[in-house]
């Protein structure tokens, strides 16, 4: 662990450590982390180990690179192949798809560009001749970026500037996990998403009768979180408690709201190894339907074959820790990896490997 780390973890004081400890239930608890951020910080920081043997930390589908379905990739490869200049987010590139990837599309010669952000995305369509299509993933948290570029798109009339899109919303995932897997009995919530969505975005877990707890990302805050967590789940309380008040407002950011609600709409979608949640994706709505490179050319697909034994969906689910999976470590790592657990630094397959 670095100074600079060894300083942030001394921020969580033995009083805290003692309080977290301290905690007995006569049954397993299961608990899961959403974000995969407080999933890398977790293991980063040795989180885990401070916690009691009766509660257990599962790692969720808060990774927006894990989740893109690999007929996604497909997509983006064949338009590739069709001379579309493809502009994505650096931790797209080795994302495995059916049968390739973007990195070895762009090694065979295929125009593919790292891009740090939408706008940037359509700065390289106003210098260029060429349809580009931006590869549009990612949660609530970077949607509104988004939603703005699609607006200054369609407003100064760029008209080789296109979306090929796989964004997903983070409550509808977690309503389908909480119906699926009924030994879940708390959420550790994401900052990031929770800057956009507020406290009120997660009303609908006290339907579903299970807590959760907005937490920041340093080791005092989500020990702080995992504590607060574990006491609504000892008092049965189905609240849902903003631990995060420095960043997120309970009401969020409306505007950012009202930018996502002016652009998209909700629409079925698929998740990489869960499959279709209902109304968990966005598309354009009309106004912008121009922009969606799927209605300006038919996207062709063979699809292949999906790696055996690769367990990455029950990774995202809390079902298995990345340990369990058959290729963890041996014919999967960060290095050479096939499931996209792997690929992404905060994939739950990465943060294992690389910190245990």
């Amino acid at each position: 662990m670095s100074d600079y780390d060894q300083d942030r973890y001394r921020k969580v004081d033995q009083e805290l450590v003692d309080q977290l400890k301290a905690f007995a239930f006569d049954r397993l608890v299961k608990i899961m982390e959403v974000c995969g951020t407080h999933t890398v910080a977790i293991h980063r920081f040795g989180i885990q180990r401070l916690l009691p043997e009766s509660v257990k930390l599962v790692s969720g589908p808060g990774c927006p690179v894990c989740v893109t379905p690999d007929t996604f990739i497909d997509e983006a490869v064949f338009l590739a192949r069709e001379g579309f200049l493809i502009a994505t987010f650096g931790d797209m590139i080795r994302v495995p798809g059916t049968h390739s990837s973007l990195e070895k599309e762009r090694a065979q010669g295929h125009d593919i560009k790292i891009v740090y952000s939408p706008l940037d995305a359509l700065r390289v369509a106003e210098t260029s001749k060429r349809d580009v299509v931006f590869l549009s993933v990612g949660f609530e948290t970077t949607i509104p970026g988004i939603a703005v570029t699609v607006m200054q798109a369609k407003e100064r009339g760029i008209d080789n500037f296109f979306l090929l899109t796989a964004n997903r919303l983070i409550p509808p995932a977690m309503t389908a996990l909480i119906q699926e897997d009924s030994q879940l009995n708390g959420f550790i919530l994401p900052g990031h998403v929770s800057t956009v969505l507020g406290k009120t975005g997660y009303d609908f877990m006290e339907a579903l009768n299970v807590p959760g707890v907005i937490s920041g990302f340093e080791p005092v805050d989500i020990v702080s979180s995992i504590i607060v967590l574990l006491r609504l789940i000892r008092e049965t309380k189905a609240q849902v408690v903003n631990n995060y008040k420095r960043a997120v407002r309970d009401e969020g950011n409306p505007k950012s709201q009202s930018l996502i609600n002016t652009v998209f709409a909700e629409t079925d979608a698929e998740w990489r190894g869960i499959g279709v949640i209902p109304k968990s994706g966005l598309q354009l709505r009309e106004k912008y339907a121009g922009l969606d490179i799927r209605n300006k050319i038919e996207i062709k697909t063979e699809g292949g074959k999906r790696p055996s034994g690769c367990r990455c969906g029950d990774v995202l689910k809390g079902r298995i820790d990345p340990p369990e999976c058959p290729l963890f470590g041996s014919k999967c790592t960060p290095d050479s990896p096939i499931g996209p657990c792997m690929v992404s630094s905060e994939g739950s397959c990465s943060a294992w490997y690389k910190y245990g």
